[in-house]
């Protein structure tokens, strides 16, 4: 495979992306939190893209895969500044934005960014203020007062045996980027998929999400199997039939 382009941000930064040319609706993949463009939704989703001859953009947001930048200075507004700076430089008309647990959340404040850019909104078990509703919520006083007086905080994670460090600075941002505190003013048809045995963002997420959304097309799926990733090849196929459902019919599969 050839080596992912560059897109050099204002301040010196650079987003690593691949990018498949294509019709419109395009597609833009968001991963979750410490994940990336090589993952096994991302890659699905190009292969989707090239079989039916859309646009598709995948790419690493600061501290992530090989753009530049610390993950331990990344913040929910940086990831949403890459995600904008990608839909202005790398996707022309309209897009469908496709966002994984983390991905979730930075899809909505890039639609809300780019409102008349938005074709659809696909959530694979969104994650929309989780830094406040699944983090530090859960914190006992002692972890928060860790938290405040060295700066970071490590907790337990099935994804790594050394945890996850989750620094102040990703919190305090956090707090200034909520969405789900109220209506979230995005009218496009949005779809949100999430399984039942999550272990990472609860299921009711979405239900939430789902009634802060403007929007009257919404439609919820829960999946009874799966996990948090969402990435077996039923959960693939799902996610395929959602997409099938908001591109135009003149641009579906036969």
């Amino acid at each position: 495979m050839s080596l992912p382009s560059i897109l050099p941000r204002h301040d010196g930064a650079t987003i690593a992306y691949r990018r498949l040319a294509g019709r419109s609706p395009g597609v833009v993949f968001l991963s979750g939190f410490r994940s990336d463009m090589t993952g096994t939704k991302a890659s699905f989703l190009e292969e989707y893209c090239r079989r039916r001859g859309l646009a598709y953009v995948r790419f690493d947001y600061f501290g992530h895969g090989i753009s530049s930048g610390d993950l331990a200075l990344g913040t929910i507004g940086r990831w949403v500044e890459d995600t904008v700076a990608v839909l202005d430089a790398l996707t022309e008309g309209q897009q469908i934005l496709v966002g994984s647990s983390m991905g979730g959340w930075i899809m909505l404040l890039a639609a809300l960014a780019r409102t008349k850019r938005i074709h659809a909104l696909v959530g694979v078990a969104a994650a929309p203020d989780f830094t406040e509703d699944l983090l530090w919520s859960r914190l006992d006083a002692a972890q928060r007062k860790e938290c405040c007086e060295t700066g970071t905080i490590t907790l337990p994670s099935k994804y790594d045996l050394r945890g996850y460090t989750f620094p102040l600075g990703l919190f305090e941002d956090g707090r200034r980027h909520l969405v789900m505190r109220a209506e979230i003013p995005l009218l496009c048809p949005v779809r949100l998929l999430h399984s039942l045995l999550d272990d990472a963002v609860p299921w009711q997420t979405s239900l939430r999400l789902a009634e802060h959304l403007a929007s009257r097309d919404v439609v919820v799926t829960l999946v009874k199997d799966g996990d948090h990733r969402l990435s077996s090849e039923a959960d693939l196929v799902r996610l395929a039939a959602a997409l099938d459902e908001l591109v135009r019919p003149d641009q579906r599969s036969d």
